[in-house]
């Protein structure tokens, strides 16, 4: 076995959601699920098919986007990965739906942080072990950094 490190190529920091899915209908039903929970949604999706032909499969509402999708799962190259790039929505607003999709497996990370994939190359493929989401921590919140966090959720409409 081989290990290798994948850094995700996103160079506008825009939200992304890695996840595994075990079904060709996948691509469909997160494009479904996506358009379902936020009018107008943009964002790009691709699927790495591990069976039969073995194509990355896509879709999405903005072209870019979806190439974006497309060029980092050819990187990544992991059967049943699927990759979404979200602009203008945050995960937050998606990520249930998405879990909710029959299909999926697992969701690796959401974010708009910088993402490294640790994948696995054996004889039969390739399998994303895990993920290097952001930064380490730099230490731990204050009493000030816990009032400027509360202030931020409400100032942005997550708490009253």
């Amino acid at each position: 076995m081989d290990l290798q490190l994948v850094t995700i190529e996103n160079p506008d920091a825009l939200n992304l959601i890695l996840g595994q899915t075990h079904f060709i209908k996948s691509v469909e039903d997160l494009h479904e699920a996506l358009v379902g929970t936020v009018p107008g949604i943009r964002f790009g999706l691709a699927f790495c098919e591990a069976s039969g032909p073995a194509l990355i499969r896509h879709s999405g509402t903005e072209p870019a986007l979806v190439d974006l999708a497309v060029r980092n799962l050819r990187k990544i190259s992991a059967g049943h990965a699927f990759l979404v790039f979200l602009d203008g929505s945050y995960p937050i607003n998606v990520l249930n739906p998405i879990k909710g999709v029959p299909e999926v497996c697992r969701i690796f990370c959401a974010t708009s942080n910088p993402v490294e994939v640790v994948v696995a190359q054996t004889d039969q493929g390739r399998g994303i072990l895990g993920v290097v989401d952001g930064i380490a921590p730099k230490g731990v919140e204050t009493q000030d950094d816990i009032t400027k966090r509360k202030e931020l959720l409400r100032a942005i409409g997550y708490k009253l």
